[in-house]
C-alpha cells in the first residue's frame, strides 16, 4: 500500500466510475484497475464490488474511504508547510559567534546584511569556535565567527580580520603609568587572568599558546569564565589580563598594546565545505564593504587586512 493507491482509491470512491476516476487522475483505466487491485491486495480484503451496477463499496472500502481522506489531507498540509517552510529558510541566516566579536566589526558588519538583505532574518547564537565546527556539520548554523584556528576537512574556515592583543590592568598596577606599547617581556613574573576556563579549546589556550611560544613565564594563571569577570577581577588588582584590542568595555582600567603588531588574535568566518548558498558571497561582500566603509577597522588596533582579506587557513 503506498500513497499513489491511496490517491486512486479515494478519486474511485468519490466517483463511481473507473472512467470518471482516470479522466480526474489524468491517466487510463488499466492502470488504474491495476493500483486497485494492488491495494486490494496489500490488505487482503474487497474495497469494490464489482459485480454491483452502479459501482459501490463494500463495508471494508467504506471504512477505508472514511479513514483514508483526513490521513490524506494532513499529508498535503504537511508538503506544503514543508514546502513554505523551505523558503523561510532561505531567508533565515543562522549566525554563531564567540562573544568577543561583538566589540569589533560584527555589529557593523550586521548593519550591512539587514540592509542588502532586508527580508532575511539573522539569528545568532552564542558559542565556541569548537562548537561553531560542530553546529555547522549538524546544520545548526549556516556560518560561524570564532577565533580559534581548528581544523576540519569539513568546514571552511577565512580570516576575516586580525585584531591586536593588549593587555588590561588596574589603574595603579606600575605597568598603567603609560600608554606607550608594552614590551612583551614586561609580563614575566605577573599573575595573568584567563578566560574562558571553559569549554576548552577557547581563547585561553590562544593566549597561554602564544605565552609559551615567547618563553614568557607567569607568576600565577588564573582561570575564569568569561571576560567580564577576567576585567572585574582586573580591576580589583587581582592581575593582568590578555585581550583582544576592541574589547576594551570598561573605563576603571587601564590598557596598553604590545609592542609587537604580530600578537593578534584572528576572527575567523567559518561555513560548510562546498555551500554554494547565496549568504556565503552576501557575507564576503558584506565583510568587503564593512571594511571599506568604516574606518574604524583601519585604526592601529588591527591589522589593515585588506589585500589578503578572506585568506583561507590551511590544514597546517
Amino acid at each position: 500500500m503506498d500513497l499513489k493507491q491511496i490517491r486512486y482509491f479515494i478519486a474511485l470512491a468519490e466517483t463511481m466510475s473507473f472512467t470518471e476516476a482516470a479522466k480526474r487522475l489524468h491517466i487510463t483505466q488499466p492502470p488504474l484497475s491495476r493500483q486497485i487491485q494492488a491495494l486490494e491486495a496489500s490488505l487482503g480484503v474487497t474495497l469494490i464490488e464489482r459485480d454491483n451496477r452502479p459501482m459501490q463499496l463494500t463495508e471494508a472500502g467504506r471504512l477505508f474511504y472514511e479513514q483514508m481522506v483526513p490521513v490524506v489531507s494532513r499529508m498535503e498540509d504537511i508538503r506544503k508547510n514543508t514546502v513554505n517552510m523551505a523558503g523561510q529558510f532561505q531567508r533565515r541566516l543562522s549566525i554563531g559567534f564567540v562573544p568577543s566579536v561583538l566589540y569589533g566589526a560584527l555589529p557593523m558588519l550586521i548593519r550591512n546584511m539587514k540592509e542588502k538583505y532586508p527580508e532575511t532574518e539573522l539569528v545568532f547564537q552564542e558559542m565556541t569556535s569548537m562548537q561553531q565546527i560542530e553546529a555547522l556539520k549538524a546544520g545548526r548554523i549556516d556560518v560561524g565567527f570564532g577565533r580559534m584556528k581548528l581544523y576540519d576537512a569539513s568546514i571552511v574556515r577565512q580570516i576575516v580580520r586580525r585584531e591586536r592583543l593588549a593587555v588590561a590592568m588596574s589603574n595603579d598596577h606600575p605597568l598603567a603609568e603609560t600608554n606607550a606599547p608594552l614590551p612583551l617581556n614586561k609580563l614575566n613574573n605577573e599573575k595573568l587572568l584567563v578566560y574562558p576556563s571553559q569549554p576548552r579549546p577557547s581563547f585561553a589556550d590562544h593566549v597561554l599558546n602564544t605565552m609559551h611560544d615567547r618563553r614568557i613565564e607567569f607568576k600565577s594563571i588564573t582561570e575564569v569564565s568569561c571576560l567580564q569577570t577576567a576585567l572585574g577581577l582586573v580591576a580589583a588588582a587581582e592581575g593582568l589580563c590578555i585581550i583582544p584590542t576592541m574589547a576594551r568595555i570598561r573605563q576603571d582600567i587601564h590598557y596598553r598594546q604590545f609592542e609587537d603588531d604580530k600578537l593578534n588574535s584572528p576572527i575567523i568566518l567559518s561555513y560548510r565545505k562546498n555551500d554554494s548558498s547565496w549568504y556565503i558571497q552576501g557575507l564576503k561582500d558584506s565583510i568587503l564593504q564593512t571594511h571599506q566603509d568604516n574606518q574604524l577597522l583601519f585604526e592601529p588596533t588591527s591589522v589593515d587586512l585588506i589585500p589578503s582579506l578572506l585568506t583561507e587557513i590551511s590544514k597546517n
